[in-house]
């Protein structure tokens, strides 16, 4: 367990499943058992268990993907109440050991963002996890900005966690791999891709231009684009195009966690880019399955007390109102 510094361990990408809505997912995406569908849907003992052995205080839970993000529209909205509904519960069962990011029916973005508001004010939580593409479609869409105009107007972050990439990409890109590495259209590079371009687009877009204070979280620390960010905004400033201050705006409004990442190279590139009050500790749990790995791997990274505190919980605290 961490002896130093003593502070919390706020964990926060730490999935749950929600068992109405995975009876909407099909194909790849559907549950298929296991000690990994077991611990998702356990909201106590064996889920308090390994976070007690590893030393973490406090989970912040957020659906398995793709949670919301590929309902249609007219049943969206009913189907993410209900979720959140029943997260809200799950939370106020044992609120000294979790808080909750609710699910948004992408679907409808109105309602995506009265829903929003609806859980932060009513229900508690701390912001919205969104999983990949809402039905298809990048968020950078100016029919999505609805979303996040209310999360600035309620300052909570939204989590942009992957989901698996359009199938056309993957045949084109990872077809010829797959069958001998299962999951190099997942975390091993088919999630980063998916989700970087989300980010890139996002600032591409000019919606920062209009949010200014719009603040979202990328797990696996920044999906690759903390070492990229002087190439991208270097290459952006070239002559012949539109210019973008990328890499102001991403060291600005972009969060990052160490979700199933417990690299200090990696660690080291981000807080240099990002500034350490904008990294914050997750484990991934239970996608990753073992908490105990990230935790003992804080306790001798290459930084101050000062700044392990803030990662393991400090930083939580002040983004999320805990």
């Amino acid at each position: 367990m961490m002896k130093k510094p003593h502070v919390p361990i706020i964990a926060i990408e730490e999935h749950y499943y929600d068992a109405e809505l995975v009876k909407t997912f099909q194909g790849p995406e559907a549950a298929k058992g296991g000690p990994i569908d077991e611990r998702l849907y356990d909201y106590g003992a064996l889920r308090l268990k390994e976070m007690d052995e590893a030393g973490i205080d406090i989970q912040v839970l957020s659906h398995g993907a793709p949670a919301t993000q590929k309902l249609s529209a007219d049943v969206a909205a009913k189907v993410a109440s209900g979720v959140n509904d029943r997260l809200a519960a799950i939370v106020k069962a044992n609120p000294k050991r979790f808080a909750g990011f609710c699910a948004l029916p992408t679907a409808v973005p109105e309602a995506a963002a009265d829903e929003l508001e609806r859980c932060v004010k009513q229900l508690g939580m701390k912001g919205a996890m969104i999983h990949g593409t809402a039905n298809g479609e990048f968020l950078d869409k100016q029919k999505y900005w609805p979303i996040f105009a209310r999360a600035e107007e309620l300052d909570v972050p939204i989590y942009l966690h992957p989901a698996l990439p359009d199938p056309r990409v993957t045949e084109i890109y990872l077809a010829d791999y797959i069958k001998d590495f299962p999951l190099v259209a997942r975390p091993a590079w088919g999630f980063t891709v998916e989700t970087a371009t989300m980010a890139i687009r996002l600032v591409l877009s000019g919606l920062f231009e209009k949010h200014p204070k719009l603040k979202l979280i990328l797990g696996h620390f920044g999906e690759t684009l903390p070492f990229l960010l002087w190439r991208i905004d270097s290459a952006l400033k070239r002559p012949g195009g539109k210019q973008v201050a990328f890499r102001d705006i991403f060291s600005k409004n972009f969060y990052l966690t160490t979700s199933g990442f417990f690299s200090n190279p990696a660690l080291l590139c981000c807080v240099m880019e990002m500034g350490v009050d904008h990294i914050l500790f997750a484990v991934d749990w239970p996608f990753v399955m073992d908490n105990k790995p990230g935790v003992a791997w804080m306790e001798n990274v290459p930084l101050s007390d000062e700044d392990k505190a803030k990662i393991l919980s400090g930083n939580a605290k002040k983004l999320l109102r805990m």
